[in-house]
């Protein structure tokens, strides 16, 4: 089997894990992996601060109650997203309202941001979609224009630039995932970056039980999201090798945009000319001119020893946000659509050019061999 994602993991990780564990930097408190980490990562992003965290989910989380968004305030986000960002804004009682996808690059609709505005609208996080970015310079005006805070959803995009600036550095913070299939790990892990000092002191704050002075008094209720030691010396291993990971992605999405641009009935994943696409997944949609619909490739890819995985289920589809009072689910016929109709190929940064030959080749025959394939070759 093709698996869909591989992590890269090498040498090098396990030399700066094997390190941290003989210097005893095992929890999150103490030890230069974990400052290194941070700051490191951090100014790869163009920002001043890194607060390392347990996961992506709990990064946003943490990102969501910094900005001191709270009961009954509502938060736009990518309809099309995984379901952590909605989880974020639940977990701090606040209302996620989804903006449906733009059917090009499938991040979220800018031109439908201001019409779902309430006077109870605090924020937005918009989702970097597979690696391609939002146009956040748009967004950011908007934003503005508005006063809304802006929580960026990097968990897919390390690395993706809008007109040369990275992704992360635009909001107010920027959320960044490392569990195993994204574009560097820690197995699990996250990091929130910003560049205000106030948000920074107070993100780092409530990762720690609201730690204060003197110990063991709390003037806040924190959280213990601490990222392990040895889990930051693998995460600053996996860092020093970012730009090689990503040129190989973007490498693997060439090759498969050569070898699948003349199959019918697929729309391939794009790169606007003033984006950097890094790619964390190479994502395809079917539609009616492939011959069979998107289930029935991925059980005959499947079939073929081919991993894949459906795109994400929208957030006005998902039962549990529909429960919550006040919630209100605008019409999101796109994502909608990806939802029924996207899949995404394996991805990983070690993928062969012959397992692509392979992937490519398969998808070829299945789409000639598909009753509508077969009409079109006759």
């Amino acid at each position: 089997m093709i698996p869909v994602f591989e992590p890269t993991i090498g040498e090098e990780e396990i030399a700066f894990v094997v390190d941290a564990l003989r210097r005893g930097e095992i929890s999150g408190n103490f030890g230069s992996y974990l400052e290194r980490f941070e700051s490191e990562f951090a100014a790869f992003c163009g920002c001043k601060h890194g607060i390392a965290v347990s996961s992506g989910t709990t990064a946003l989380q943490l990102a969501v109650d910094a900005a001191g968004i709270g009961a009954g305030d509502e938060v736009l986000i990518s309809a099309s997203t995984n379901i952590a960002t909605a989880l974020a804004v639940v977990r701090n009682n606040a209302i996620p309202v989804p903006v449906d996808s733009e059917s090009e690059t499938w991040n979220l609709d800018l031109d439908l941001i201001e019409s779902l505005i309430t006077p109870r609208t605090k924020g937005i996080i918009p989702v970097h979609l597979f690696g391609h970015p939002v146009e956040m310079s748009r967004l950011m005006k908007i934003a503005d224009r508005h006063n809304l805070v802006v929580i960026e959803d990097c968990a897919e995009s390390h690395g993706a630039t809008e007109r040369g600036r990275i992704t992360g550095s635009f909001g107010l913070m920027g959320c960044f995932s490392f569990y195993a299939n994204k574009v560097i790990t820690t197995g699990e892990g996250g990091m929130v970056v910003t560049s205000d000092d106030k948000v920074a002191a107070r993100l780092r704050l409530l990762r720690n039980l609201g730690f204060s002075q003197p110990r063991f008094r709390h003037e806040i209720a924190g959280y213990n999201f601490r990222l392990t030691g040895f889990q930051a010396a693998m995460g600053l291993a996996q860092l020093h090798k970012i730009d090689r990971i990503i040129e190989s992605k973007r490498r693997i999405a060439a090759l498969y945009n050569e070898r699948l641009k003349t199959v019918a009935g697929l729309r391939l994943p794009v790169e606007l000319e003033w984006a950097r696409n890094i790619y964390w997944m190479y994502g395809i949609v079917i539609t009616p001119g492939f011959g069979i619909g998107r289930d029935a490739l991925i059980a005959r890819l499947s079939e073929a020893g081919i991993e894949t995985r459906t795109f994400f289920c929208p957030m006005n589809q998902q039962p549990f946000l529909q429960r919550i009072a006040g919630f209100r689910s605008a019409p999101c016929p796109v994502a909608d659509d990806l939802w029924q109709t996207g899949l995404y190929l394996p991805s990983g940064s070690n993928l062969s050019e012959a397992d692509i030959d392979r992937i490519c080749e398969t998808i070829a025959d299945i789409s000639s061999h598909s009753p509508l394939g077969a009409t079109q070759a006759s």
